[in-house]
């Protein structure tokens, strides 16, 4: 009887126990946290929040621990919501919820607390850089909590760094990324930028810089007038276009081996020799420089007598001309040759291979009397009529 009575009471109180619910809390470091804990049909009994420390919080709502920054928030018999501001990576663990009836009933809510990356720090450009050089790039973000991600991109597109993590003092993390690059003229006016994506963020935080490129000059020499040959009397006009950053210096005409003539007349980047004759000849050169470098471009001066070019072209042609008349000989020999040799081998074969057929009764008999058969193959002869 005893016994009975006793397993009895166990299940009055299996039932009249009070299950409570709660969740689990995440927050940011430094801004507010909220637990709350509910019970289902609530009967006489008292809720009761714990810390990870196993230290009372609050019994419904009285508070336990004198720690400013934990609130009540609401007390009653089915609910306890507290909340804690400025919150801490210390604060962070196992929260308890307690519902004291018949039996004691828990429930732990788990505290994450998570960090915001500060915004990234983008070090060691220092432009303008000067063509085929390479320049060592860091991003740097810190504080974040957990890990953050950090991404370079370089004008519209993706490009790999070489990343590091270091725990600060605290739980936070600091992420350093490195990028090296070697940049050519391609490079200038263009974009890099440095990005921190965390689960924190609503954006990312981006860090940008616009890359400056010197390079040497780029030259090339124009020449006005449309004459194929370049003839004494005429004139030359040479342009030469420079481009470059920093802005070239001006452009320097020279002809190698010699000085210019002294009828050369140059302007800005205009070379003109007026009039030409042949000891104009030679190359002359356009240079320019600016602190990237110096740079150079050729021109090869030929100038034509009119009288000898004149010359050449009616020797030119008579060779020409030569040329077409043989030809034309030798074709119309090799017609005359082929209208012989058909001439000649055109006609009619006659042969008295089949003479004495006409009679022969069958054809074996016409084979055996004909004076080409086998009897007389040694005498067999032809006729060309």
């Amino acid at each position: 009887m005893h016994r009975l009575i006793s397993v009895l009471l166990v299940l009055i109180v299996t039932v009249n126990g009070q299950q409570p619910s709660s969740s689990n809390v995440t927050a940011v470091l430094g801004e507010l946290a909220v637990l709350r804990c509910e019970v289902q049909n609530a009967d006489e009994s008292s809720i009761q929040w714990s810390n990870p420390a196993r230290q009372t919080l609050f019994f419904d709502e009285k508070k336990a621990l004198k720690d400013s920054r934990i609130e009540l928030v609401n007390a009653g018999r089915n609910e306890l919501t507290i909340s804690i501001s400025n919150v801490s990576l210390s604060d962070e663990g196992a929260y308890r919820c307690s519902v004291f009836a018949h039996v004691v009933n828990i429930v732990t809510a788990y505290l994450s607390v998570i960090a915001t990356p500060s915004e990234p720090i983008l070090s060691g450009y220092e432009g303008p850089l000067v063509e085929g050089s390479e320049m060592l790039l860091s991003c740097q973000s810190e504080g974040g909590r957990p890990l953050p991600r950090l991404l370079w991109n370089h004008n519209g597109h993706p490009v790999t760094g070489k990343e590091r993590q270091e725990v600060l003092e605290g739980g936070t993390v600091m992420v350093i990324s490195h990028l090296a690059k070697v940049v050519g003229r391609e490079d200038d006016g263009t974009s890099l930028t440095c990005e921190v994506f965390h689960e924190t963020l609503k954006t990312s935080l981006v860090a940008s810089i616009t890359l400056e490129v010197y390079y040497p000059p780029v030259l090339f020499i124009q020449r006005r007038g449309d004459e194929t040959r370049l003839l004494e009397g005429r004139s030359l006009e040479l342009d030469c276009i420079v481009e470059g950053k920093p802005r070239p210096e001006s452009v320097k005409w020279q002809r190698l081996g010699e000085g210019l003539p002294e009828k050369a007349d140059v302007v800005g980047g205009t070379l003109r020799i007026s009039p030409l004759n042949r000891t104009d000849n030679g190359t002359y050169r356009c240079q320019s420089s600016n602190m990237a470098g110096t740079t150079y471009t050729d021109f090869n001066l030929i100038v034509h007598d009119p009288g000898m070019l004149e010359s050449r072209l009616g020797t030119d042609t008579a060779v020409i001309g030569g040329v077409v008349a043989v030809v034309v000989f030798v074709t119309l020999c090799l017609l005359i040759v082929i209208g012989r040799y058909l001439a000649r081998h055109k006609g009619t074969y006659l042969t008295h291979e089949a003479k004495g057929a006409e009679d022969a009764p069958d054809a074996d008999t016409a084979i055996i009397n004909a004076e080409g058969g086998p009897a007389s193959a040694h005498e067999k002869k032809e006729y060309f009529i």
